[in-house]
């Protein structure tokens, strides 16, 4: 029983960290150009983004997976994420990327902002343009700035994919709390906090040697 259990809950984790990492990868570069947009000169389009980044942080990520997948096939009669475990996880993904882009989205406005603006004044003395002064001035700092908060909100993550299982995506815990209805016992269910405690340890690390490494803009 404990080869079985240890099988699922080694595929199960491997799912999580497949969702972790792909949303990691959609979430940072979509929430970097949410970011201009909630930063933009325009104010219809400024006011759009935050109005849209507002509705995504107050509520919570399970109804906003709920309806990316239910919505378009209730509302339009169309599954848009095709069938099967494929589609579901098609569907997850999406959500979780972008609710993690408007959540990046403001740390980094906030690193940014946080930024002097002496420093844009001086590299348009210097003749640099806006894409220069960003990338070539203030991308660094703003790195150190962001790899805290940014760090809190990578750990939620962690734990944020178990509720992938709400649309029957087999991830860790789902592997995990099977065990309960099938063979009656549930202490796979708590080695599963072991997986998560690893992951996250792991990543607690990783962040702290990024801190160290940057820490000569203090």
């Amino acid at each position: 029983m404990f080869n079985e259990v240890l099988k699922e809950l080694t595929t199960g984790s491997l799912k999580t960290l497949e969702i972790f990492i792909l949303t990691l990868l959609g979430a940072i570069p979509l929430g970097l150009i949410i970011t201009f947009g909630s930063m933009s000169r325009f104010r219809a389009l400024k006011k759009t983004v935050r109005f849209i980044i507002w509705i995504v942080r107050g509520t919570p990520l399970m109804l906003q997976l709920i309806l990316v997948y239910y919505g378009p096939g209730l509302l339009a009669g169309r599954n848009i994420w095709g069938m099967g475990s494929r589609g579901r996880f098609i569907a997850v993904i999406s959500a979780f990327v972008f609710n993690y882009a408007c959540y990046f989205s403001e740390i980094f406005r906030g690193g940014i902002e946080g930024i002097p603006r002496g420093q844009d004044e001086a590299g348009e003395v210097l003749g640099l343009s806006r894409r220069q002064i960003f990338f070539k001035i203030k991308l660094l700092q703003l790195v150190k700035r962001i790899v805290p908060p940014m760090g809190n909100e990578i750990i939620t993550l962690v734990k944020d994919t178990s509720i992938a299982r709400v649309v029957a995506v087999y991830e860790l815990i789902y592997n995990g709390q099977k065990f309960i209805k099938s063979a009656g016992i549930i202490w796979p269910l708590f080695m599963t906090g072991l997986y998560y405690l690893a992951f996250s340890g792991l990543l607690t690390l990783l962040l702290g040697k990024v801190e160290k490494k940057l820490s000569y803009f203090r």
